[in-house]
């Protein structure tokens, strides 16, 4: 076991350290030592404290010896994508124009939740620039590479975040979605990337311009992935838009009964697809089939909403950069640049239409929820392209709309192309259903095992 802890899921380190069987020090240490090896390969980190993460991981241990652990993941290691502030940490955004310098003395709510259970804080990793891009590059970090295939990109913007999680380095990550930037990189590297209906976890500074992002985890099962979003989704009055919805333990709803609940199928209609994820998404909608539950083909009739997502996007965008001076603007990936030029030039009148069919688009989804519990989609239309690709289409054809509606939405693996590239299924639910999307994930997971990531070399 020693030589291979880094593959251990956080429920399975939990049960090891409350059997006296492991030591998070040993846990952080090979953690460690498998980071210094792969990171060269996959540059998933914006930074490293391997300090901090030793001197937790002993506070850890101490605890455990006198039968006293903190919380619910004390001892587990977590990284933190570089959107979300970190005491003591830098946290640049992905950016050049954000200074490295102090004092960093707050914890967004997330990571002041996970600290609070005894997670075991190690690094910040990898994102694009203030999260506004859907690659795997930024100007501050470059590229983060996709540890199935170096050639390949991770996706973004929670690029580092996937990156690890699937190469071993960190059974829990915390990410931001804001248009897909969870789910579409946990589909391209073969991890569950879960985004929590709008609010279910609180965001310091809070999320109010354009398209917000929401705070998720990224683990390698869906079991762990509860286990954070019961850490994570607790009130934090610096948010003015929390809505949380009582205390609970989200794997408590993970085993249930499928034989009443009403899932509907699509692909929405407006994406191309490739031939290969049409097949394992056939596929995926036959294992709830056989769990019992009632599947049927249909169509919730959105249009394209991409025009609605661009308005919202592009004025976060300029929202995003409107501090900057001049010279800090000449330093900002051109994309990011470009888009909030064009977010800049929109009236209040264009961007008050576009939230007005916003909620348009969230009512339809509501009414589509009416007769079906859940919604089945592929999560992307292909698998991750080579990092020298360039694509035409929208990067998240079906989960954007997800994120304009502000459900909650999950990635699980769903298996593999002849390239050997992971495949995603995305599940959606209607607004603070929150445990019926994690419970079906976990019984598509039962039904529809997924290879782990073999070592890298």
């Amino acid at each position: 076991m020693q030589d291979e802890l880094f593959w251990l899921s956080a429920t399975e380190l939990l049960r090891h350290y409350r059997r006296r069987e492991l030591s998070p020090v040993a846990v952080i240490r090979s953690l460690l030592a498998r980071i210094e090896r792969l990171e060269p390969q996959l540059n998933a980190f914006a930074l490293l404290d391997a300090e901090a993460a030793l001197r937790a991981a002993r506070e850890s241990e101490a605890r455990w010896q006198r039968n006293a652990p903190l919380g619910l993941l004390d001892g587990v290691p977590l990284s933190v994508k570089d959107l979300l502030l970190t005491r003591g940490w830098a946290t640049r955004r992905g950016s050049r124009t954000v200074a490295a310098g102090g004092p960093w003395e707050h914890d967004a709510p997330a990571v002041a939740r996970a600290r609070e259970q005894g997670a075991v804080l190690f690094g910040k990793t990898t994102t694009t620039e203030f999260g506004l891009k859907g690659s795997s590059a930024s100007p501050l970090t470059g590229v983060t590479k996709n540890p199935w295939h170096p050639g390949y990109t991770t996706g973004g913007s929670s690029a580092g975040a996937v990156a690890a999680t699937a190469a071993g380095l960190g059974p829990l990550a915390l990410g931001t979605d804001g248009g897909g930037s969870i789910r579409v990189p946990s589909a391209y590297t073969g991890v569950v990337g879960f985004k929590p209906t709008f609010g279910r976890v609180p965001a310091y500074p809070a999320g109010f311009v354009g398209v917000p992002p929401h705070v998720g985890p990224i683990t390698r099962n869906v079991e762990d992935a509860a286990l954070l979003f019961t850490v994570i989704a607790q009130p934090d009055a610096r948010d003015p838009f929390a809505a949380l919805t009582g205390d609970r333990d989200y794997r408590d709803g993970l085993g249930r009964s499928w034989h009443r609940v009403r899932i509907g199928v699509s692909t929405l209609g407006y994406a191309d697809i490739d031939p290969e994820i049409s097949s394992a998404f056939e596929r995926a909608t036959r294992v709830f089939a056989e769990l019992g539950a009632t599947v049927e083909a249909a169509d919730p009739e959105l249009g394209s909403p991409a025009a609605i997502l661009r308005v919202l996007f592009s004025a976060r965008a300029a929202h995003t950069v409107a501090g900057l001076t001049p010279a800090q603007r000449e330093l900002l990936d051109p994309d990011v640049e470009r888009s909030a030029r064009e977010g800049e030039r929109l009236s209040a009148l264009e961007y008050l239409e576009a939230e007005a069919q916003r909620v348009a688009l969230a009512q339809a989804l509501a009414r589509y929820h009416e007769r079906y519990d859940l919604l089945l989609t592929p999560t992307t239309a292909w698998t991750a392209p080579a990092l020298d690709a360039q694509k035409t289409q929208p990067s998240s054809p079906f989960t954007f709309p997800f994120s304009l509606t502000r459900q909650p939405a999950i990635s699980v693996p769903a298996g593999l192309s002849r390239a050997g590239l992971p495949i995603g299924l995305q599940i959606v639910g209607r607004h603070f259903d929150d445990a019926l999307v994690l419970g079906a994930a976990h019984a598509f997971e039962s039904g529809a095992p997924f290879p782990r990531l073999g070592e890298l070399g």
